[in-house]
C-alpha cells in the first residue's frame, strides 16, 4: 500500500510504516533538518516547502502514484492547553490561527486524493484537545464524503516509554494490539557509546548541584500552563514511564548527575538507534518531541494490514 506522509517532521509517523513494509511515496514538510533527517531514514523524497503552496494536484505529480493511505500531523500548537495564548474560541483555534487552519489543509488532500481511490485511508494525528472541534471538524469531512472516528491512543500501550496520549482521526476505528510497557531503566539501557547523536551536555556548576538534590519524579522547573502548571529538567523514575516527551521538554539521567542525550530521548520515543537525526543539539530533541513514536505507529500499521489486506 502507498503512503504520503504530510507535515511528516522527522518521519517518526512514516518509520513505523516503513518497518512494516508499506510503501512511502514521499512526504511534505518544510522544516530543512527534519527534511534531511526524513530522507535519510525513511528513504523517500520530500518536498521542502510549505503545504499551502504546495496544491494537492502537484504533489499528486511529484509523487507519480497511487495514493491508498494519507498519514500527517499537523501542528498542533493551537490546539494543545500546554500553549497559554490558545484561543478561547475552539472555531478560531482552527479558522483564526494560522497553525490551526494547516489542519484544513490535510483535509484538502484527502478530498483530492479520495477523488483518485474509492478506498483512501487516512490517519491525522494531533493533541487530544481537538476533539473540542469535533462537531466542525465532523461537518468538514461529512461534506467530502466522509465519517471519522477520534481513535484516542496512548503510546505507551504500544511500547513506548514515555507517556503519550494523542488523537488520530481517521475514517476507520483503529484498535491496535496492545503490548507490555517498557519503563526507563529499560529503555535507557546498553546504550553504544559511539551511538550518534548521543553526546553529552556539560552543565555549569550552579546547575550540577540543584540536579543532584532531585528526587526521582522532581524537576528543576515549573512554570503555569493555560490550565496547569508544567515542568522541565524532570529527574526521571527509573522503574516507571517517562513524562510526555516534548520538543522544549528535558529529562535528567535516573542514575547520573546530567541531562538526557537526544539519543536518549529518542530511546523514550521508540525511535532505534540507527535513526539518526540531523541539525543541532536543540533542533535534535525538537524534532524528537514533535514527532510520532515509531513503536504506535507500527502498532497502527500492522492494524490496518490485518483489516485491510
Amino acid at each position: 500500500m502507498n503512503i504520503i506522509d504530510l507535515f511528516s517532521g522527522c518521519g517518526g509517523f512514516s518509520k513505523g510504516f516503513l518497518d512494516e513494509g508499506y510503501n512511502i511515496l514521499g512526504a511534505i514538510e518544510n522544516f530543512k533538518p527534519a527534511v534531511k533527517t526524513y530522507i535519510y531514514n525513511i528513504g523517500a523524497k520530500v518536498w521542502a516547502e510549505d503545504i499551502k503552496k504546495i496544491p494537492p494536484k502537484a504533489f499528486e505529480s511529484f509523487i507519480n502514484d497511487r495514493v491508498d493511505i494519507i498519514i500527517g500531523s499537523p501542528p498542533c500548537e493551537a490546539f494543545t492547553k500546554a500553549n497559554i495564548l490558545i484561543k478561547e474560541n475552539p472555531i478560531d483555534r482552527l479558522y483564526k490561527d494560522k497553525r490551526g487552519a494547516l489542519t484544513l489543509s490535510f483535509i484538502e488532500y484527502v478530498k483530492h486524493f479520495s477523488q483518485k481511490n474509492d478506498d483512501l485511508i487516512f490517519i491525522m494525528e494531533n493533541v487530544p484537545q481537538i476533539k473540542e472541534l469535533k462537531s466542525e471538524l465532523k461537518e468538514i469531512f461529512n461534506d467530502i464524503g466522509y465519517n471519522i472516528y477520534f481513535n484516542i491512543l496512548r503510546a505507551e500501550d504500544y511500547g513506548n516509554p514515555s507517556i503519550r496520549a494523542r488523537a488520530f482521526i481517521s475514517n476507520i476505528k483503529l484498535k491496535p494490539k496492545k503490548l507490555r510497557r517498557v519503563v526507563v531503566e529499560e529503555a535507557l539501557k546498553d546504550i553504544p557509546k559511539d551511538a550518534k547523536n548521543h553526546e553529552i551536555k556539560k552543565l555549569s556548576e550552579n546547575k550540577l548541584e540543584k540536579i543532584k538534590n532531585l528526587k526521582w519524579g522532581e524537576a528543576l522547573y515549573k512554570f503555569r500552563g493555560r490550565s496547569k502548571v508544567m515542568y522541565n529538567w524532570i529527574k526521571l523514575h527509573p522503574k516507571k514511564l517517562a513524562p510526555t516527551v516534548k520538543g522544549k521538554v528535558r529529562f535528567i539521567h535516573p542514575y547520573e548527575d546530567r541531562l538526557l542525550t537526544p539519543r536518549e530521548q529518542a530511546r523514550l520515543m521508540s525511535f532505534p538507534d540507527n535513526f539518526i537525526f540531523f541539525g543541532g543539539r536543540e533542533v535534535q530533541y525538537n524534532q524528537i518531541g514533535e514527532s510520532v513514536p515509531p513503536s504506535l505507529s507500527r502498532a497502527i500499521a500492522k492494524y490496518i494490514k490485518k483489516v485491510r489486506l
